[in-house]
């Protein structure tokens, strides 16, 4: 329905005024409403007397559009706008001057209220959008920073005890603690309870235009950082790491792609089981390019293999750890927008017979670019 509750309490109110006019026979209130065919109808939100009895929708065929002698309806207008109507059915026609004043005046201030409540629905729309896309981008930005963090740690153990630069390193580590600070500290006051809210509309979870594209970049040249950091990480976190020893030929919207993989290997090092193996096959045919991020670990369980692709997600396994549970929801999303899918396969023996026979594999099909035509 899209008004709110408070607006529907105003219309019981201002309908139920008129229980001492006898000549007031039913008074109802439509809002305008867009139809599946893209032409306006008039929901009814509410009616006079109380019944039990369901109004329909006025479309442009509807019967109730049809002149009656006791029917007359009165615009809910703002400007051009046509917001609703007050259906008045009465006993006497023409109405007496007194009726006729009171009923306008409560359409003139259902129009108010009703145009104060549908921008007040709109404004409240936009800032849960804005909230989501913050919430999304806070989630990414903490896949570089953790990068940073690995490259960090390994470049101390490396400069060893009593090198020149130890506290150059150190104090870039303290630099990212700090920013990393931050970013928890904005992503409370955005989703104070640690998850996403549920969006208004069924809208895909996509990254910004600016962080996708642009269109026809080598993958290549993307993947080879997020395979540096996945060694990185495996190296600090003492797990064993599955590389591909060529990268894939392909070519399109590589940033979304990168943002995909990402998710993958910081979920596969968080949450699969300590010391399980982590890697990332690929594989190409004629229908497109598989990219796909697995680990050695514990299988997902069957009932929660589907489930955890929903916003705010989360598997039994990992509710104690820290995350907004946005990754594989966003991959999915970026995935089907790019033709594709990203499904869990377990075992990911099932993916490829070189692959563990334990563990779980999240599989990213990617169609085969399309070529421009001269």
């Amino acid at each position: 329905m899209p008004v709110s509750q408070r607006f529907l309490a105003l219309v019981g109110f201002q309908l139920g005024q008129f229980v001492d006019c006898p000549e007031v026979r039913s008074l109802v209130v439509y809002v305008t409403q867009q139809g599946e065919t893209g032409q306006p109808s008039l929901l009814p939100v509410g009616h006079w007397p109380p019944d039990e009895r369901a109004l329909p929708a006025v479309d442009s065929v509807s019967r109730l559009r049809v002149p009656a002698e006791q029917r007359r309806w009165l615009p809910l207008r703002d400007g051009q706008r046509l917001l609703g109507a007050l259906q008045v059915e009465a006993a006497r026609n023409p109405w007496p001057e007194p009726l006729a004043q009171r009923l306008q005046a409560v359409a003139l201030a259902l129009t108010e209220a009703l145009r104060l409540d549908l921008e007040g629905g709109e404004l409240r729309q936009r800032l849960s959008e804005r909230e989501e896309q913050l919430g999304l981008l806070l989630h990414q930005l903490r896949n570089p920073l953790t990068a940073l963090r690995t490259f960090g740690q390994l470049l101390l153990r490396r400069l060893g005890p009593d090198h020149n630069d130890r506290s150059l390193v150190q104090g870039l580590l303290a630099e990212e603690r700090q920013i990393n600070r931050y970013v928890e500290a904005i992503s409370a006051l955005v989703h104070p309870e640690g998850r996403l809210a549920a969006p208004l509309s069924p809208q895909p979870l996509l990254l910004p235009p600016l962080l996708s594209g642009p269109e026809g970049q080598p993958l290549a040249g993307l993947l080879e950082p997020l395979l540096q950091r996945a060694a990185a990480t495996a190296t600090l976190q003492g797990r064993e790491w599955h590389g591909p020893r060529t990268l894939p030929d392909w070519s399109g919207d590589s940033g979304s792609v990168a943002e995909i993989l990402a998710n993958l290997l910081e979920n596969a090092f968080r949450y699969s089981a300590p010391g399980a193996a982590v890697g990332l096959h690929w594989a190409s045919d004629a229908g497109g390019l598989q990219l796909t991020v697995w680990d050695g670990g514990p299988g997902i369980p069957e009932a929660e293999r589907e489930a955890i692709f929903g916003r705010g997600v989360r598997g039994t396994r990992s509710q104690d750890l820290p995350g907004t549970g946005l990754g594989l929801a966003l991959g999915r999303d970026l995935a089907r927008s790019l033709g594709g899918e990203l499904a869990l396969v377990v075992p990911p023996r099932a993916v490829a017979e070189a692959l563990p026979e334990q563990g779980n594999a999240f599989r990213l099909s990617l169609p085969t670019p399309s070529v421009p035509q001269r």
